[in-house]
This record gives structure tokens, C-alpha cells and sequence, in this order.
């Protein structure tokens, strides 16, 4: 049983817990979502006819998260799409809410990048190279780059040595200051550090999908409901804006049967 009491036993204020999980400090997350939550908030006291408040619950750890909303500690969560698929394995009966979009799209792309003075021109070049991965569990960081590395022939074993470095901020950097020949990065912190003079540069760019929401098992199906019907209809320009994201789509579990793959490619690597 989660947080949320079901609708008939509701209080003069239902508390909801939100999920997340995040190498970074809590307060820049509380930060970041405080905008998002405080409009579901408001919508969902409007469509459910009673008072609502949503609480933060960050996890430190990727594991963590996943075990935050497998358990009902979260009513709803925010996670990568890695973590999802994880979760998804434990308790199958977690749901998709919807997904975040970027430029209208379930799609944004990763990158393996390398140094601006480096001859490295393509993924082959790697071979006897040090590798900066992200999160040892995350989805551009770690499968969908191994899945990568592995379809072009690319194994631990053929890299000079590898770390997980945890944020991609710190691959990005790691990179520019020539500890890794390459590494694996969201595009978008790719271009953020770029832009602040980062000597980095992209040699492949691949898809990743975007973050789904998802309900803990057992959420009634009027307040499943009523929190995807405020993220499909949200144009609050302050909250998107810190969100870092420009709205939301419908999602479905298919949508990260890439995901499953490149998490089954990845196996491999190591071997």
C-alpha cells in the first residue's frame, strides 16, 4: 500500500509523496520540481475536489529510487528510463503516467565526445583508449554507450581501462581535461559545457528516451487519472521552464523496449 489514502478516505489534505533520485544535492532538485509539484497540486485539488499536497522524497542513490516506488514509500515517481525497466521487473504492476517531451518528441540524443585536440574521428578509434562512463546505472552513461561500443565490436577488454564517474557533467570534464580519451554524456550537459569553453567535441551522437512518470502499484484509477491528465495538459511556462522540459506525452511500456535491449546488449560488454 502507498502513501495516498484511497479517494474514499481521504483527509482535509491528502498528501501524495513524489519520488526522485539524484546524485546531486536534494535542495537544487527541491529547487528544480518545487514549480511542477505546486501546479499538479493545484490542478489535482481542482479535479479530485479536496485539498492536495504533494511532498519530495529524493533518493541518494539510483537503487534507491527504484525502491521507493517498487514499495509504495512514492506514490508517483520521476526516473531514467534504465531505472524504469528495472523497476518495472520488480513490480510489473507499476504504471506509466505519461512522459517528458523534448521539442515534442520521446527522443533526445546522447554522445561519446573526446577532446578538441584529439585525432580520435569515430567509435573504432577506441580501442586502447580510457573510457568515461556516467552512473554505473545509467541509461546514456552506462547501456546505451556499452550497447554502442558493442555493435561496433568494442568490448571492456579492448578499452585502455573504464570508470563509472557518476554525473555526466564529470565525464564531460574529465574528458576535456584529457583523463579519458572519451566518454559517454546526455547531449544536453554536452553542449552546456561547451558553451562554458569545455575543450570537448561529439564524434557519434545516439537516441535515448525521454523520462517516463510513473504511479506506484494500486494507485486508484481517479487519481492515476487526474495527474495524467495535468502533465498532458501542462503549459505552466515557469514550471516547463525549470522542468527543463517543454510538456508532456502519452507513454506506454513499449516505449522502452529499446531501453530493455540496449540494458541486454550491455551484458555483453564485460565478457
Amino acid at each position: 500500500m502507498g502513501l495516498a489514502d484511497d479517494l474514499d478516505k481521504s483527509g482535509p489534505v491528502r498528501e501524495l509523496v513524489f519520488g526522485l533520485y539524484t546524485s546531486d544535492a536534494a535542495t537544487e532538485m527541491v529547487k528544480q520540481f518545487a514549480p511542477i509539484l505546486a501546479v499538479l497540486d493545484s490542478n489535482l485539488s481542482e479535479f479530485l475536489g479536496e485539498s492536495v499536497k504533494t511532498k519530495l522524497r529524493v533518493a541518494s542513490t539510483y537503487e534507491g529510487g527504484v525502491d521507493d516506488l517498487v514499495s509504495g514509500r512514492v506514490d508517483f515517481a520521476r526516473m531514467g528510463p534504465a531505472s524504469y525497466v528495472v523497476a518495472k521487473e520488480l513490480n510489473e504492476s507499476i504504471r506509466i503516467i505519461a512522459m517528458e517531451s523534448k521539442k515534442g518528441s520521446k527522443i533526445f540524443q546522447g554522445v561519446i565526445c573526446v577532446h578538441q585536440d584529439s585525432s580520435i574521428q569515430n567509435i573504432g578509434e577506441l580501442k586502447g583508449k580510457k573510457f568515461a562512463f556516467g552512473d554505473s546505472r545509467s541509461t546514456i552513461g552506462r547501456f546505451l554507450a556499452q550497447e554502442l561500443l558493442v555493435g561496433n565490436g568494442i568490448y571492456a577488454s579492448d578499452l585502455g581501462g573504464f570508470d563509472f564517474l557518476g554525473r555526466h557533467d564529470k565525464v564531460g570534464m574529465a574528458v576535456g581535461r584529457k583523463k579519458y580519451a572519451a566518454g559517454a554524456l546526455k547531449e544536453s550537459t554536452f553542449k552546456k559545457l561547451v558553451a562554458a569553453g569545455e575543450p570537448i567535441r561529439a564524434i557519434v551522437a545516439f537516441p535515448n528516451v525521454t523520462k517516463p512518470w510513473i504511479a506506484r502499484s494500486g494507485m486508484s484509477p481517479e487519481l492515476f487519472e487526474a495527474i495524467r491528465l495535468t502533465l498532458l495538459g501542462m503549459t505552466d511556462a515557469d514550471a516547463l521552464k525549470a522542468l527543463k522540459k517543454d510538456g508532456f506525452l502519452p507513454g506506454f511500456d513499449e516505449d522502452y523496449d529499446a531501453i530493455r535491449q540496449a540494458i541486454e546488449s550491455s551484458r555483453s560488454f564485460d565478457s
